[in-house]
């Protein structure tokens, strides 16, 4: 056995261990779906990153990036970065007050309906049950290139690991377990950066000569390496891409089950609004690194092939031993991640929303969970067998956006708007979900040409919208929802503490702080040595190099503000 494969059997055991852990603690239904509302800041920012970095992340995007568009990822990160803070403000914070144990529940308690409760989790069932597979592929893919066994198999083995501890655990388990996954792959991701760029001739030299690659011309260039050949024909087609796919995947980040779930397991609202704004950080710091390695790695092989094994490769032959085993398990450990979010996400929404049970205690209901669990796990790998390999960005970007096409407008105005109604929630969610779709249908079969910025996100938001003001002019909200609407503003009175709110404040005063050092972090190390060798003032670069810093600073100037006005008390 190799010292990769050892590596990568070690980090499974672990992983197992720990959720046999956590699985001793769950006695109740709420241990089990919201590991017991109780997960301090720490916790909460760990499993918000690791169900986002997973490999698709580490693969998928990096791959992108390798492949000669990291600035689209970065511009698209900046963009939606700002979501964590939005959602967990204006949002976020406000689902974790209804107490309800999944999101979809909340929509049904919101509107006091069964059937949008049920709509919710049908889209929660899909979405996440396409992010399963490819997560799952994606792991099978690592052991696979490490150990040499068959494709197949591999997805059996990682199926299982998954699975085992996720049916046990619960969310008790995938909180603990992401938190000790998100500092493992975010330490071993910079390390890995490391070594690639000294082989590469060091920092500044290797940007330089990225900076006039001719292999992959502009690679590194504020707009990627565009073209008649190449995905985006004109700088304005990749900012545009960049923009839409950073605002679409801000309202995922702020209202997707696997991300705006983790708030009700947190604390208290102010762990809800500290979590948000620290991850804001951590995300962008993370896919800044990934993306400088993954075009980096070219200066070293460009002919990695397919492009999403970059990292993979990186680790096998550029890197210490040591060093690439950790790189491996930390990829391997953002996946595993990632799946048993998902894994326990639609098991949670087929037992509790789909299908509720009726007339159970807690110890029956716990049983139907992970039975249905079990068969949903199942579902997942038979379609990960079917599908093809090495498409983990596109299929992800296609589950992920699901949700802030179907759930977007009916999530926020069921916050703030007192004219949605039940009928508006139900048919909004239908007509998001359809639009984006068959847009995307339209776009794969290339039945038409679509200009960006058709993007299917974009048309899903606008006819879940259009349909949400349509259908509730001609409804009426009812005075139950009126009620609980109101009762969803009153701030808890535990909530309003000088303490708290003092510790809020300097975690975002700390981010503004950061984002103000990456700006200038980014000129020093980015454009200036770029400009050295580009042809012409490089404004693109460093327009996206302030716009970088801008982006973090204005997450916690929003925490800042929305910390003020929601928890400050007269003496």
């Amino acid at each position: 056995m190799s010292a990769y494969s050892l590596g990568l059997l070690l980090s499974i055991i672990v992983y197992l261990l720990v959720g046999s852990y956590a699985g001793r603690k769950v006695k109740h239904l709420e241990d089990y779906f919201v590991a017991g509302r109780n997960a301090p800041t720490l916790l909460i920012v760990g499993t918000l990153v690791a169900s986002l970095m997973s490999t698709n992340a580490f693969m998928g995007e990096t791959g992108v990036g390798y492949s000669g568009f990291p600035s689209v990822v970065i511009i698209l990160t900046a963009v939606n970065c700002v979501g964590y803070v939005l959602g967990g403000l204006y949002f976020g914070r406000f689902l974790r007050r209804s107490r309800a144990l999944t999101l979809a529940e909340y929509f049904g308690q919101r509107f006091s309906s069964r059937r949008v409760q049920a709509v919710a989790g049908i889209t929660v069932v899909l979405g996440c049950t396409g992010y399963l597979v490819v997560v799952t592929q994606g792991v099978a893919t690592i052991i696979h290139e490490v150990t040499g066994l068959s494709f197949h198999l591999t997805l059996l083995v990682a199926w299982l690991g998954y699975t085992l501890f996720t049916l046990y655990s619960g969310s008790r388990g995938v909180v603990l377990t992401d938190t000790i996954m998100f500092l493992l792959f975010s330490a071993v991701a910079l390390l890995g950066l490391a070594f690639i760029v000294e082989d590469a001739g060091g920092w500044f030299t290797a940007i330089r000569n990225l900076a006039g690659f001719e292999a992959k011309p502009e690679i590194i260039s504020w707009h990627g390496a565009i073209g008649p050949d190449a995905i985006w024909k004109a700088p304005a087609e990749s900012l545009i891409y960049g923009i839409i796919l950073g605002v679409g995947w801000g309202i995922v980040v702020a209202v997707s089950p696997w991300q705006a779930s983790r708030f009700l397991m947190a604390r208290n609202e102010h762990t809800v609004i500290r979590s948000a704004v620290i991850t804001a950080g951590v995300i962008m710091a993370l896919y800044l690194v990934l993306m400088f390695s993954g075009a980096a790695i070219n200066l070293i092989n460009p002919q990695i092939d397919p492009a999403q094994e970059n990292m993979i490769w990186a680790a096998m032959n550029i890197m210490p031993l040591l060093v690439g085993v950790l790189l491996m398990s930390g990829i391997m450990a953002a996946g595993l991640s990632s799946a048993s979010t998902f894994l326990s996400l639609v098991a949670f929404s087929a037992s509790n929303d789909i299908m509720p049970p009726r007339h159970l205690d807690d110890g029956a209901r716990l049983k139907l969970s992970r039975q249905a669990m079990l068969v949903l796990s199942l579902a997942a790998l038979a379609i990960a067998f079917l599908l093809p390999e090495g498409q983990l960005f596109w299929i992800t970007y296609f589950a992920g956006t699901l949700f802030a096409s179907s759930w977007g407008p009916v999530a926020f105005m069921s916050v703030w708007s007192n004219r949605i109604t039940e009928a508006g929630a139900f048919w909004g969610i239908i007509a998001g979900l359809l639009g984006n779709v068959v847009t995307n249908i339209i776009a794969l079969l290339r039945i038409v040409d679509l200009p960006v910025i058709l993007d299917p996100i974009l048309v899903g938001v606008f006819l879940s919208y259009l349909t949400i003001e349509i259908v509730s002019f001609r409804g009426k909200v009812s005075d139950r929802e009126h009620a609980w609407r109101k009762r969803l503003h009153e701030t808890p009175p535990e909530e309003i503490d000088f303490a708290r709110t003092r510790r809020t404040l300097v975690w975002s005063g700390a981010m503004i702080t950061f984002g103000i050092a990456l700006s200038i972090l980014m000129i020093l190390f980015y454009w200036i040595p770029y400009r050295q060798v580009a042809a012409d003032s490089a404004l693109g670069e460093l327009v996206l190099s302030l716009g970088v810093g801008f982006a973090v600073a204005l997450t916690g100037v929003l925490a800042w503000r929305g910390t003020l006005r929601s928890y400050t008390v007269n003496k």
